[in-house]
């Protein structure tokens, strides 16, 4: 039997794909048209369909996407998902729940999931799927007798405000559909949904101030779709600029910190082995789970707040041990003599090979890789799979132990990356825009650049940006690095990311981009329109001088 997770009664053509889908940097949020250039729903509009897909992937940002198509008429008319799904079942149930905007979310067998997925039209009404001759009935949605705290029931009961009231009840909700008997304290929080992706993610925060929400706990915020002090001079259309702004100053006026950074864990004080934290943003997510051991879902935009606001979690998926386990073994044939360009590249390949378990990746042990290296490889793999983290076998401090008796095997060689160099180089070799810090750059990375450029001049008609935190800037300030990379021609941009960032401050005559980020390699298509390149970060420097990309894969790839 089928189960219904959020209740709405739909009907339309049935869309399906087996491989997952990032709404955000896959999908217009305008139109729900298909924009990720590597899916093969590419090109295809979701609107009005039974949209089917194994369960969403990539950015946290997703749901917000999802509201936004809802309010704008133009969303699938249900999502049916063959395993568990956060992201866009939480933008269905703040659709329905805040803007009485209904929209189906079901979770079918894989068996049920392949019988619909062959037909053409299906229509779901009150407990029922029907497609042709064939009918399913529907369990209810699911409820879970939680252990509720005396603060819980006294928010829920509205004690603590309207907004904590309908903080704790979405918690509940999602808690009963991820089978949580429990809920957890966390320690701090991070804003995913302060990124602009859409108006409904200033509708949903604006509302949220409006009714007194304050955040309960600590609270960071991601980079913002825009650089929150220079925007207006940088000429920002006022039409983008204001709104960008009064969404990211609505969570700072909720007592979120206007931290402005998609790396929270480039911070002071970043979370420790084993502290329950409340994140949004997939790579942040990624990075903290398997890189420091602390222990957060990839909640979805909007649940970040709530957790904020009420400093509670559903106790579930890798907050509890069970769920931290390794079900794939992704062994790495280590090309020799490789660069800093085989940690993206990996990442984005790990995730095509686990795009929905956690993977233990041994071949690597011999390797020391940075901890830029690690947030290279937690960015790319998030946007490939919908795994909250990975271990790396000799390198990540969970991963001795961390494999399941039933788990199974794959293996990546230099042919597989090869090939990924491959198809993100599939762009002219002349370069207009060098785009670097998707995630965004640390100090180690930006002391690099300055000496792989080595005081020279970018060439002529060939733009360089950095995105940083502003910690970073202020402390390339400090050292004098920003001083250098400026008089190379670099300019240094805080608070944006490239994910959200936007014309003018994104050169609007480059035709071609490259980049250093598989993150950004795999979702610039879709977000800029633009053609991509891709190389390490010495690569992406020579380039920044010559204006020209190398037209071969690097030594160790060949």
């Amino acid at each position: 039997m089928g189960q219904i997770i959020v209740a709405a009664d739909a009907s339309g053509p049935v869309l399906a794909s087996a491989e997952g889908l990032s709404f955000w940097g896959g999908v217009d949020a305008a139109t729900g048209r298909v924009i990720d250039a590597h899916h093969p729903l590419h090109g295809q509009s979701l609107a009005g369909t039974i949209l089917m897909l194994p369960t969403s992937r990539g950015s946290c940002t997703g749901s917000g996407v999802l509201l936004e198509l809802a309010l704008g008429g133009n969303a699938p008319a249900a999502l049916v998902f063959r395993e568990e799904e956060d992201i866009l079942t939480l933008g269905a149930l703040i659709a329905g729940r805040m803007f009485h905007v209904p929209l189906a979310v079901l979770r079918l067998s894989a068996e049920e999931w392949d019988q619909l997925a062959s037909a053409e039209r299906a229509t779901i009404t009150g407990a029922r799927l029907i497609s042709g001759d064939w009918a399913l009935d529907l369990a209810p949605p699911p409820t879970a007798a939680l252990e509720l705290s005396e603060t819980d029931r006294a928010m829920l009961t509205g004690a603590h405000g309207a907004a904590a009231k309908l903080g704790m009840d979405v918690i509940c909700t999602m808690a009963a559909g991820q089978g949580a008997t429990r809920l957890t304290d966390v320690t701090r929080a991070h804003i995913d949904g302060c990124i602009y992706a859409s108006p409904a993610n200033l509708t949903f925060a604006r509302r949220m101030a409006d009714v007194g929400a304050r955040v309960r706990v600590p609270t960071t915020m991601n980079a913002i779709s825009v650089d929150h002090a220079n925007w207006r001079a940088q000429g920002v259309p006022a039409l983008f600029g204001t709104p960008a702004q009064k969404l990211a100053d609505a969570y700072v006026e909720m007592g979120a910190q206007p931290s402005f950074t998609c790396a929270p864990y480039l911070l002071q004080a970043p979370p420790a082995l084993g502290e329950m934290i409340g994140w949004s943003e997939s790579n942040a997510v990624i990075y903290a789970n398997s890189v420091l051991g602390a222990r957060t879902v990839k909640h979805p935009d909007f649940m970040d707040l709530f957790i904020a606001l009420t400093g509670r979690a559903p106790l579930s998926g890798v907050y509890l041990d069970a769920g931290r386990r390794a079900s794939r073994v992704v062994h790495v044939d280590l090309p020799a003599g490789h660069d800093d360009a085989l940690w993206p590249l990996l990442g984005w390949l790990v995730g095509r090979a686990a795009p929905d378990r956690i993977p233990l990746i041994p071949g690597l042990e011999d390797t020391a890789p940075t901890p830029d290296d690690l947030k290279a490889l937690c960015a790319a793999f998030g946007t490939t799979s919908a795994a909250p983290m990975l271990h790396v076998a000799g390198v990540t401090p969970e991963a001795e132990g961390a494999l399941r008796p039933d788990a199974d095997a794959v293996r990546i060689g230099a042919g597989d990356l090869a090939a990924a160099w491959r198809q993100f180089n599939d762009a002219p070799a002349g370069v207009d825009l060098i785009a670097f810090g998707s995630s965004h750059f640390s100090l180690p990375e930006c002391h690099a650049l300055d000496a792989a450029l080595a005081g020279r001049r970018r060439a002529d008609g060939t733009a360089v940006i950095a995105t940083v935190g502003q910690q970073v800037l202020d402390a390339i300030r400090a050292d004098g690095t920003l001083t250098r990379l400026e008089a190379s021609g670099v300019q240094v941009v805080p608070d944006i990311c490239w994910c959200s960032i936007s014309e003018p401050v994104f050169p609007p005559s480059a035709k071609v981009l490259m980049t250093n980020s598989g993150k950004y390699a795999h979702y610039a298509p879709g977000l800029s329109g633009r053609k991509v390149r891709f190389g390490s970060l010495a690569d992406c420097a020579e380039a920044a001088v010559t204006g020209i990309a190398p037209d071969h894969p690097p030594a160790w790839l060949t």
